[in-house]
């Protein structure tokens, strides 16, 4: 036997406003509010399905330091600019972590969150979860 990954935590100083960001990106939607925590998952996913949910955390002090935990995104329904259009115009920032000038072998894009956690936009598509 193993365990499974069924939520992701993620800190956060405004919650429910990071909630609607990432839902927004993920086009997953709230399933949860306890105590200040918003979690998401994809929609009609049963509690703890397959797909791991992402719990958004109140804090009130922002990261210190690099956060060692970050994730990786594949659009599903077009490509990598047209995606990273898609993200900008919802809130993400272009990041700078020392992944130097864009190249022809640089086949990802850093960005930010609303509140600064980095994750990368990658070249590749995937095919939708409604797909599997």
């Amino acid at each position: 036997m193993a365990s499974r990954i069924t939520a992701v935590a993620v800190d956060a100083l405004d919650p429910p406003a990071l909630a609607a960001f990432w839902a927004a990106v993920l086009d997953w939607e709230v399933v949860g509010e306890e105590d200040g925590v918003v979690s998401i998952a994809p929609p009609g996913q049963p509690e703890k399905g397959p797909v791991p949910g992402l719990d958004f955390l109140p804090t009130p002090d922002p990261t210190p330091g690099k956060v060692r935990l970050h994730l990786d995104l594949n659009a599903t329904d077009r490509d990598q600019a047209a995606e990273l259009e898609r993200l900008l115009a919802l809130g993400a920032t272009r990041a700078d972590v020392g992944q130097g000038p864009p190249s022809e072998d640089m086949t990802w894009v850093v960005l930010a969150d609303p509140e600064g956690n980095e994750f990368c936009l990658l070249a590749s598509t995937v095919a939708p979860l409604s797909a599997r």
